[in-house]
């Protein structure tokens, strides 16, 4: 009875062991992922920044082309 408990135990302990792995390579993707994304915000901020500052920027300057 005993060496069938500690089976399961050990079966247990592996499985611990690989969720643990998975865990932490989701983890690490996730970390990747939002400091991807934090560089993508910034470059949109960035762009939208200079676009408001380029010439003919304001709303009134936008020529708005006939309809057809």
């Amino acid at each position: 009875m005993e060496s069938i408990d500690a089976a399961r135990i050990e079966a247990l302990e592996t499985k611990v062991s690989y969720l643990e792995q998975t865990l932490q390579q989701l983890s690490d993707v996730l970390y990747r992922q939002q400091q991807a994304l934090d560089r993508v915000i910034a470059r949109n901020q960035q762009l939208v920044d200079e676009l408001g500052t380029a010439p003919g920027a304001s709303a009134s300057e936008i020529e708005i082309p006939p309809h057809y």
